[in-house]
């Protein structure tokens, strides 16, 4: 059966397909229009969400915030180190990913700045580290002065001014991830109020997206494969506002697959409820969704989590199909690219 195996989630990408920059306007990108009860596919503008989304029904986002998490050093021979934060532990120990990992063992120490160096403490069982912030500074303001936004890996160029604004939400607000929820990118403000006037109903949930959301499966078998840890926070606010879309018949659109995974940790032990916690979930076919019935996303990479979640959700043929016909029509991937609409 097709979608059990990694290797049934290859595909080739041209490499000029790879967005390496936002388009000015957020919501000026492409939106393929996915029908799944009789799989045809319509392509319109990232604007026309407007029109999709009935009266009623809740759009849940996810209002993480991206931190500028990426911190470029020296080591004591001048020779260059990069520290990648990944989750706070106190106020000056984080958990990292660093580079180069061979020569930053226990006890050496890379100077960010004049008045800020990072010292590695310890290794840990999955080959991060425990790492000290020093700065006189408080430790957010020095994160904020001197990191960098993480880009993704395909995204060849050096952060700019412009990444700050614009691999971020226009609703962050909780700040954690390491990553944006890339969905979440093609909202305006003003596209927001538009939905919000034409009676759609909001909802707020928070996932930390990790680093870990851009590994690839690597195993044949997904079941394998170990799961990235990410942060989570389904409020009750959020909860209660899906519960009386559900007693309405009303639908529950999830934009981004960081907020279909909130949702559905959430609700892994049957009915959704308001939660705090840590997931590895990891949805993949076959998957009974308990609360998503609507989801919009961006075009993922090859053998990740995120392409087979999708799969999860739309069918493997009418996902690898979709992604041909993306591929063929010049559509932008991954995260600065276009989005296709699930319904």
């Amino acid at each position: 059966m097709k979608g059990q195996k990694t290797s049934d989630y290859d595909f080739e990408l041209p490499a000029h397909r790879i967005a390496q920059e936002p388009l000015a306007d957020r919501t000026a990108s492409k939106l393929m229009v996915v029908h799944r009860h009789d799989g045809s596919i319509d392509h319109r503008r990232f604007s026309d969400i407007v029109d999709l989304i009935p009266r009623g029904d809740v759009l849940v986002l996810n209002t993480t915030r991206v931190l500028k998490a990426r911190l470029l050093g020296r080591r004591a021979s001048g020779a260059p180190a990069e520290i990648l934060l990944l989750k706070p532990l106190d106020d000056h120990r984080w958990e990292a990913m660093v580079s180069p990992g061979g020569k930053l063992r226990p006890g050496r120490r890379v100077e960010i700045a004049d008045d800020f160096s990072v010292e590695i403490l310890e290794l840990t069982e999955r080959r991060t580290r425990v790492v000290r912030l020093d700065t006189p500074l408080a430790t957010s303001d020095a994160i904020e002065r001197y990191g960098h936004v993480p880009l993704p890996p395909y995204i060849t160029r050096a952060d700019t001014d412009a990444d700050a604004e614009r691999y971020q939400t226009v609703y962050a607000d909780e700040q954690g991830s390491v990553a944006a929820p890339t969905a979440g990118l093609h909202f305006s403000d003003a596209l927001l109020e538009s939905l919000a006037s034409r009676g759609v109903k909001r909802a707020n949930v928070v996932l930390h997206v990790g680093a870990g959301t851009f590994k690839p499966v690597e195993c044949e078998d997904p079941a394998g494969h170990v799961m990235h840890e990410e942060s989570y926070v389904v409020p009750q606010a959020a909860a209660d506002e899906i519960s009386a879309a559900r007693d309405r018949d009303d639908h529950v659109w999830a934009a981004g697959t960081t907020t279909v995974r909130a949702l559905e940790s959430a609700a892994a032990d049957g009915a959704l409820v308001p939660k705090r916690g840590d997931t590895r979930m990891f949805i993949r076919p076959p998957y009974n969704f308990r609360v998503v019935d609507r989801m919009i996303t961006n075009f993922h990479l090859p053998r990740s989590t995120l392409l087979m979640l999708v799969a999860a959700f739309a069918g493997y043929d009418l996902t690898m199909r979709a992604y041909r016909e993306a591929i063929a029509r010049d559509y932008r991937f991954f995260s600065y690219g276009d989005a296709m609409v699930l319904i």
